[in-house]
């Protein structure tokens, strides 16, 4: 079962003085791209968020994000009233103003207020801890969900290529019995007489370079591995990446060597397919 690496989770913890709010996003990307925001008071134990992070979303880009919202009466804020005296007796020299008035401008200037350092409380953080937690059984249920419809998809298009190769199989002769007649064609056109069993041993050689009986065969187990690991628990996006590359390999192979206007037709739709897939292969987990 495949993982899309698109997701979002989301979980909220409400205290008695603090609403805490834990969100986390993912895009996809080669690897694992984390960017967390969290407040300064917490900065000292974003390794162990990130830590924790880094263990459940192996790969994407990460958008982690903490906040704290104050409820209660509780605040670290303080005002700083020696400076902010300072300010307005400064202003009282220099302008006429209401008492208000100069407040007002003095609590623009720098450093009116001051923040303590609050101390991380443990039972408070662990709470933190379970609402990550909680965020990752999401945002991974959203990706499984994703996951699925990216596993439907895949299943169809590969179900679209196989019938478009059970086309070139199936006019396959004709194009073979065409190249035989322009090669006779040809021969006749030049009035020439020629050795039967010598035209036919070139005639095999020529026709040689243009079998593709290898090619149906390798891409037929290509569709069918491919099948198998979107469905295996191993499943990943690169590895579906490099299968999509042998797939295309083979298509390729087929479409140069099919000098057939019909056969190139349907090697031009397998082609499409497989690009849709390729694109949607990159957002695998």
């Amino acid at each position: 079962m495949i993982q899309s690496m698109t997701g979002y989770g989301k979980a909220l913890v409400q205290l008695p003085s603090k609403k805490i709010t834990v969100e986390i996003k993912s895009l996809n990307s080669k690897g694992l791209d984390l960017n967390t925001r969290v407040p300064s008071s917490y900065r000292e134990k974003e390794l162990v968020m990130r830590d924790k992070l880094a263990k459940s979303l192996t790969r994407g880009k990460v958008d982690f994000n903490l906040y704290v919202e104050v409820t209660g009466e509780e605040t670290t804020t303080q005002l700083n009233e020696t400076v902010v005296k300072q300010y307005m007796k400064q202003l009282r020299s220099v302008v006429d103003g209401e008492e208000v008035e100069l407040l007002k401008m003095a609590m623009r200037m720098p450093d009116t207020l001051k923040t303590e350092r609050e101390e991380i409380d443990e039972e408070e953080f662990n709470i933190i801890l379970t609402a990550i937690d909680e965020a990752l059984v999401n945002i991974n249920n959203y990706r499984s969900d994703e996951g699925k419809v990216l596993e439907n998809d895949f299943i169809m298009r590969s179900k679209n290529i196989a019938a478009l190769l059970e086309d070139v199989i199936e006019i396959d002769p004709q194009r073979i019995e065409g190249v035989k007649e322009r090669l006779r064609k040809a021969v006749s056109d030049l009035k020439e007489t020629v050795d039967e069993n010598r035209f036919e041993q070139e005639l095999v050689y020529y026709l040689e370079k243009y079998d593709i009986t290898e090619e149906k065969v390798r891409l037929k187990n290509h569709l069918n591995y491919f099948n198998e690991s979107i469905q295996s628990k191993d499943s990943n996006g690169k590895k579906l990446g490099f299968i999509t590359q042998e797939i295309g390999r083979e298509i390729n192979t087929i479409g140069s060597k099919a000098n057939f206007a019909a056969m190139q037709q349907l090697v031009v739709q397998m082609k499409d397919e497989l690009e849709k897939i390729k694109e949607q292969a990159l957002n695998v987990l």
